[in-house]
């Protein structure tokens, strides 16, 4: 009798010491909610998005597809079932920044105006994103909404009666010239402070164009103030003016 009772009190210790481990190792209500929730899954889509806020956060140039899958949660690797690298990554964000961009039926009477729209979308789109037109000379586009831009800005050219290579080798220069415009905007941003990290007005730099020894420099020396001028996009307006006026010369009075 002893003995059953002994063991029987030897079981139940052992089943109470398992149900204490059980409970142990039992994750808390939250816990157990929170592990059950599936993550999101990797797409295209969240990839892009990621990108385009480390983008907007560091710039370009320290874009890596490490940095893209840590903001995600996840590994490199989870990154190259949808994009196969950088460059491929690159191809896609400008497409995303294209497809922001509204493209107008051709007017023949306002072309101009009408390409000139265009071209400013592109660079508003792409000075929001530090260093980020760089990926649009990396590759061939591939990606569809950046297609679709080029098709606009060549169909708006035509539309001028302009010589059909003529149109295309304009909307492709103008094009080169909005990346290069958003490039140099980019790195001038970046430089344009002193070591003390104070920025550099314009006029100091006139000055400094002024102080350099007049018989190596003459013209520069003399023309400081007209090498220095121009506010917000004056430039930009002015040699995509220059570009169109050489493709249609204005009509004669």
């Amino acid at each position: 009798m002893a003995g059953r009772r002994a063991a029987r009190d030897a079981i139940s210790r052992d089943q109470w010491a398992a149900l204490i481990s059980a409970k142990d190792a039992a994750p808390e209500p939250g816990a157990r909610r929170a592990s059950g929730r599936e993550k999101a899954p990797i797409t295209v889509e969240r990839i892009i998005d990621a990108a385009l806020q480390a983008v907007e956060a560091g710039g370009f140039e320290d874009l890596t597809m490490r940095t893209v899958a840590t903001s995600l949660g996840t590994g490199p690797a989870s990154l190259y079932a949808h994009v196969r690298n950088r460059a491929e990554l690159g191809d896609l964000l400008i497409g995303r920044l294209c497809s922001q961009v509204a493209l107008p039926e051709p007017d023949p009477a306002r072309w101009r105006d009408q390409f000139m729209d265009v071209c400013a979308q592109l660079r508003d789109q792409f000075l929001r994103y530090p260093g980020i037109a760089q990926a649009a000379l990396a590759v061939v586009p591939a990606d569809l909404a950046t297609l679709r831009v080029g098709e606009g800005m060549l169909a708006i050219l035509l539309a001028s009666g302009a010589p059909a290579r003529q149109a295309a080798w304009t909307s492709d220069a103008a094009f080169l010239y909005t990346t290069g415009y958003c490039l140099e905007a980019s790195a001038a941003r970046r430089q344009s402070e002193d070591a003390d990290g104070r920025a550099i007005d314009p006029a100091e730099i006139e000055e400094r164009l002024r102080m350099l020894p007049p018989e190596q420099f003459p013209h520069t020396v003399a023309h400081a103030r007209e090498l220095t001028a121009g506010t917000g996009h004056d430039r930009f307006t002015f040699t995509l003016t220059l570009l169109l006026d050489g493709l249609v010369p204005p009509p004669r009075a």
